[in-house]
């Protein structure tokens, strides 16, 4: 077993303690032990903020427009698609936009050339990843930029897309190499470290904090009422039910001043990996189908999946992020044929992460997702509008 293959193990059994699917003595045990860790993650968090707040640690402004989109949770709120329609919209507007992102699970350098650097002395200054210029062209593969940062450049091609953990000198050379005007932080809420003119914060309206706790007990990554922050907050996979009357008024009591904006993620239509070409969603009644995916909310995905009427015959579920092996696309082909599956679906940020498929004899489709307000009382684009030039 390779190491990666151990780490996602590690981290998807995990995943299930954390969410009160594994009972007993060994789960109770180790439910303690994240308890434990989750404080000192508390103290390290809040000790951070207290220095920003204390101008000990000093924040950054970069002369531009700068917006924030993030959670407080890890994965599962629908970023990346919001961010895609924020950089669009911005564009469109005429913005020159530059995305900054963090590259999550991106190729870093080799482990033998880092300790060499450190036993050399050697303190070079990298430059940010750029896996776009903003020219129609992507420059980077999934593997080097990250699944998201590849998928926002694909999608938005006239923007900048560049990948470096320090936002800062990220920012300053999309300012200073491409003229960027308009700087949108890819998961940028707990990046304090350069000052956004406006946050944004998404919170899934079907889970909205898991169970309340930080990790690694739970998925928070700073605590609730840090929500406080927010200007905007985008409560997405809303379906206009009760419940968001009670977490509506639950934000308020950490954030009384946020506009709240209620969201929907819309399927569009399924999109071959083969073919290249775009098929109705209605194409999917009645049709057995195997799903794959690797992302941190699989059952919404699938739920879509069966909403409009298909009917999983085999599945299989990554840990988030995961970069496919050819093997595995290949063995996962032949069970999905032997379960009798006439279309296999997987989700757009998944598609990204495949390997290139050669021999088929299923149609292996994805399902393009997009986002809309879902009071209906203006557009996406409109909302955009408002929050970035009123």
């Amino acid at each position: 077993m390779s190491l990666r293959d151990f780490t996602e193990k590690a981290e998807n059994y995990l995943l299930s303690i954390i969410n009160g699917n594994k009972l007993g003595f060994g789960p109770s045990l180790i439910k303690s032990n994240l308890f434990v860790l989750s404080k000192v993650f508390r103290s390290i968090v809040k000790s951070r903020h207290f220095l920003y707040d204390k101008r000990i640690f000093r924040d950054r402004t970069l002369g531009c427009l700068v917006v924030s989109i993030g959670n407080l949770t890890t994965g599962g709120t629908g970023k990346t698609p919001v961010t895609e329609i924020f950089a669009r919209t911005l564009t469109e507007k005429g913005r020159r936009v530059a995305i900054l992102s963090r590259g999550y699970r991106s190729k870093s350098k080799p482990l033998k050339t880092k300790l060499l650097d450190k036993f050399r002395g050697k303190k070079t200054v990298s430059p940010p990843r750029i896996v776009s210029e903003g020219k129609n062209e992507v420059l980077l593969g999934p593997h080097m930029a990250g699944d998201e940062p590849y998928m926002l450049a694909c999608n938005v091609p006239e923007a900048i897309v560049l990948t470096d953990p320090d936002r800062v000198k990220s920012g300053r050379f999309a300012i200073r190499n491409y003229q960027a005007d308009t700087l949108l932080m890819d998961d940028g809420f707990q990046q304090l470290r350069l000052k956004p003119r406006i946050n944004i914060l998404l919170i899934d309206s079907t889970n909205p904090f898991s169970n309340h706790f930080l990790l690694p007990r739970g998925l928070l990554r700073e605590p609730i009422k840090n929500m406080r922050r927010a200007h905007f907050i985008f409560l997405t996979k809303a379906n206009g039910g009760n419940h968001l009357r009670h977490l509506k008024k639950f934000i308020r009591k950490h954030n009384t001043k946020a506009e709240i904006i209620e969201c929907t993620h819309r399927p569009k239509y399924l999109k071959s990996l083969i073919s290249q070409e775009q098929s109705l969603l209605a194409e999917l009644k009645g049709k057995k189908i195997a799903a794959i995916s690797a992302i941190a909310v699989p059952q919404s995905f699938e739920d879509f999946l069966t909403g409009f009427g298909a009917e999983i015959v085999y599945k299989e579920r990554y840990a988030d992020h995961h970069m496919y092996y050819q093997d595995e696309v290949e063995t996962f082909v032949k069970n999905s044929e032997a379960a009798g599956a006439e279309l296999i679906v997987t989700t757009e940020k998944d598609a990204v992460r495949f390997p290139e498929i050669k021999n088929s004899s299923i149609d292996i489709t994805y399902l393009r997702v997009e986002i809309d307000i879902l009071s209906g009382e203006e557009s996406f684009n409109e909302c955009i509008s408002r929050i970035c030039f009123s």
